[in-house]
């Protein structure tokens, strides 16, 4: 399961604002913003998060689950050049 502050992580990583995350992930923006706004309260269908998760990944995102020691986070697949 993704975090909402991963996502927004995500999206300043790629340069990607709200609107285009939700076109390339085929959710709507308000969902999108929902679920952004959720904090720890995760909110959202299974399905909706794992449009958002694919279509972050697609554009370069590698998700970090948490630990016992640490957050959630998220990292670029490839090295800036």
């Amino acid at each position: 399961m993704i975090h909402p502050i991963q996502v927004r992580a995500a999206r300043v990583l790629l340069g990607m604002d709200q609107q285009e995350l939700a076109t390339t992930s085929g959710v709507g923006l308000a969902t999108l913003k929902r679920f952004e706004a959720s904090g720890n309260n995760l909110t959202g269908t299974v399905q909706t998060i794992s449009k958002i998760r694919r279509a972050l990944e697609t554009a370069g995102i590698v998700f970090i689950e948490q630990d016992e020691h640490l957050g959630p986070g998220v990292r670029l697949k490839r090295p800036l050049s």
